[in-house]
């Protein structure tokens, strides 16, 4: 379900003529890697350059307005025109230099701001804009006419409930994704404080159905309204992917466009990766994080929208128990680890009923939380993280349900004269 209150028009550049308005993705070796080539994305020869501080406020139209004929310093007579207009959008993605990046991360010294097997990031400033700059990996090769188009098209996606990305370079086997910086914290670290596990930022069931309502509608924005294409998928979601504003409580997802832009991507021939063999997953390394890779993603490396659904379910459970996905505790009768994961907890809830909702329901809401919407969400959880990609929902309907849900909740919450407006702080106590 796509709410036009949180998503703009989209400017497809595969259905204009023009050539792309955007520089060379210009990129020199690491200077501590001798071996490794550069690469460079280079653009159509009738490329025009403009200024990336372009301050032009248009409204986005793949058509000619009918203005009256007196009217004629406000008409666009011929394509030409609106594609020029198109070309000077400040949506354009930044291009740049490798030794803008390697000067805004002090030569890759800087205190990295996260890092994981797979990727680096800094936060570091660009041309004047605070950002996080991601090195990552081409999981295969990718020819510079399809990523330019991707890059592009992914640049003039919008959405308040996903984290934009302003522009990339590359070099060698490495694409470097900048992407603005989002004051607040992780979804998980909101939940599952490391400096203090009793408490929580989320502490109040509403504002957990408020991130639950952020993500599914930013997720069912990019599989069905980014203007990319009817399959594209995020093949990032976690809650260590989702950022939680400061200000407002407000849920972001991360890492919007990078498994196009990686090549992480392998085909999209269906929602279903039933037809697709072990062998397909040969070709190249499978990426994902333990408890929220889906069983069939597992078994082929084929990623689908329905890989996504399943993740987001794994992420509805963590918001109402408070758990995390997977866990591994020390079994003190068998002498060994024991591994706990939360879909395997909330069948549990699930088939027991009764009272067994109320002990598993996260207990730092001190129980105030409508009982009835938390077991719809957690019934919802469970279709998302069915084992057949067939029998979960669309990300559409999952969207509407849980907007529902927080609408319950909220008229729960003002009917028992709870706060629906708070704001409070990130910092660990």
């Amino acid at each position: 379900m796509c709410k036009s209150k949180k998503s703009t028009n989209i400017i497809n550049s595969t259905t204009t003529s023009r050539s792309m308005a955007t520089e060379s993705l210009k990129s020199t070796p690491p200077p501590s890697s001798s071996s490794s080539s550069s690469s460079t994305i280079n653009p159509p020869s009738s490329t025009h350059k403009y200024p990336s501080t372009s301050t032009n406020k248009y409204p986005s139209t793949n058509y000619s307005p009918n203005y009256p004929s007196t009217s004629k310093s406000w008409s666009f007579s011929s394509k030409t025109s609106l594609s020029n207009l198109k070309d000077s959008l400040p949506e354009n993605p930044h291009i740049y230099d490798f030794s803008e990046i390697s000067k805004a991360t002090n030569n890759f010294l800087q205190k990295p701001f996260s890092s994981s097997s797979s990727s680096v990031s800094w936060r570091c400033s660009l041309r004047g804009k605070e950002l996080i700059l991601f090195q990552r990996k081409f999981r295969r090769q990718i020819e510079s006419p399809e990523l330019q188009q991707r890059l592009l098209a992914i640049c003039r996606s919008h959405h308040s409930s996903v984290i934009k990305l302003l522009g990339a370079t590359t070099s060698g086997n490495y694409i470097y994704l900048a992407y603005e910086y989002v004051h607040g914290a992780n979804l998980a670290t909101c939940l599952r404080n490391p400096q203090n596990p009793s408490y929580t930022v989320l502490s109040s069931w509403l504002s957990r159905m408020q991130i639950a309502t952020d993500i599914a509608n930013g997720l069912d924005y990019i599989h069905h309204c980014s203007g990319l294409n009817s399959e594209f998928v995020h093949n990032h979601i976690k809650s260590l992917s989702i950022s939680v504003t400061e200000d407002s409580l407000n849920a972001k997802i991360c890492h919007f466009g990078t498994a196009e832009l990686c090549g992480e991507i392998v085909g999209k021939e269906g929602s279903s990766s039933k037809n697709f063999g072990r062998s397909n997953s040969k070709v190249m390394k499978i990426e994902g994080t333990r408890g929220y890779m889906a069983p069939e993603f597992q078994a082929s490396g084929l990623t689908t929208q329905k890989c996504d659904v399943y993740a987001f379910g794994v992420v509805i459970l963590e918001l109402v128990s408070g758990e995390e996905a997977l866990r591994y505790v020390f079994d003190e009768g068998g002498g060994g680890y024991k591994r706990i994961s939360v879909i395997e907890r909330a069948r549990e809830v699930m088939a027991v009923g009764g009272g067994e909702l109320r002990k598993w329901v996260d207990k730092r809401m001190k129980d105030s939380y409508p009982v009835e919407v938390a077991e719809k969400m957690l019934l919802l959880g469970l279709e998302c993280v069915d084992d057949d990609p067939e029998k979960r929902p669309d990300m559409g309907l999952v969207d509407g349900r849980v907007s529902r849900l927080y609408l319950e909740s909220k008229n729960w919450a003002e009917k028992i004269g709870l706060p629906t407006d708070f704001s409070v702080s990130l910092a660990p106590r």
